[in-house]
């Protein structure tokens, strides 16, 4: 039976799951590794902190995601396949590795955060 996230634990290893599959990705790799040049040293705590934000409301992610894919969409158009793609391997990464009810606000989180994200980006 698999686990639900429950702490920052879960979280890492659904963040570097999800990373090491958008690393190898051939839609949206690029723009991590190419395009953002994505330090990984310093992104993925940033990555923990913003997930256990968003399903504890630990207090403890400060950045400004809208900001940073602003930027880079001006760099690289982000499309609505490259959205696709990044919801994709996020939910597929969650079923992978935990079910329960915070894996399942996980899923409605990031689903509803890209969707925003997208809306806004295409109308820049």
């Amino acid at each position: 039976m698999k686990k639900d996230i429950d702490g920052k634990k879960e979280i890492r290893l659904l963040v570097d799951a999800f990373y090491e599959k958008v690393r190898k990705d051939d839609v949206i790799g690029f723009l991590f590794t190419d395009i953002a040049r994505v330090n990984w040293e310093s992104h993925l705590p940033v990555m923990y902190d913003f997930w256990e934000n968003v399903l504890f409301q630990t207090g403890s992610y400060t950045g400004n995601p809208m900001a940073t894919h602003t930027q880079l969409h001006h760099k690289f158009p982000l499309t609505r396949e490259h959205f696709a793609q990044w919801k994709k391997l996020f939910l597929e990464t969650i079923d992978e590795h935990f079910e329960g009810p915070n894996a399942e606000l996980a899923r409605q989180r990031a689903l509803s955060i890209a969707t925003v994200m997208e809306i806004k980006i295409s109308n820049l």
